[in-house]
């Protein structure tokens, strides 16, 4: 089985405009959501090649049950652990002059909940892979992803894919 990590998922809004003016109404050409995060791209990507994956991370609130029901709808198989406040959502604002994004504030992520999601991987078996991709939230330790693979068996294959 190949498992996808994404610790700080989003919804990404995705807003388009002719131009945009700042402290007046503006109007959108075109608007659409999509869940966002490095692990979940990966493992759409996955699936568009008949590859099956399972997603991991953390999700909350509505903003959560999106991302899992837009997965659903994917088939793609999820095991988040759910937190209290809702995902965040980005904004991905596009004029014919430029391009701006607005990262949304992360939910915060509690000791439990990282000992939970650390529990998931004392279960992964050496002929597995896992991916762990995309930023870490404020709230965990900047060295999660060396402690999720020190849980992983010896011969596990690991992908690290994390910029600061």
């Amino acid at each position: 089985m190949i498992y996808t990590l994404t610790l700080n998922p989003a919804i990404d809004y995705y807003m388009s405009m002719d131009n945009f003016k700042l402290g007046e109404l503006n109007s959108l050409e075109e608007g659409y959501t999509l869940p966002g995060g490095k692990g979940i791209n990966v493992s759409k990507v996955l699936k568009n090649f008949s590859v099956e994956s399972k997603a991991l991370g953390f999700v909350g609130g509505f903003t959560g049950d999106y991302i899992i029901n837009h997965l659903k709808g994917y088939d793609i198989s999820s095991d988040f652990i759910e937190l209290k406040e809702n995902t965040r959502i980005n904004i991905k604002l596009k004029t014919k002059d430029s391009e701006t994004e607005i990262a949304g504030k992360s939910p915060t992520i509690s000791d439990e909940n990282i000992k939970e999601l650390l529990e998931k991987f004392r279960d992964i078996k050496s002929e597995d892979i896992v991916i762990l991709s995309g930023s870490v939230p404020n709230s965990v330790t900047k060295n999660i992803y060396a402690d999720i693979i020190n849980i992983l068996p010896k011969d596990c294959k690991v992908i690290l894919d994390h910029v600061e």
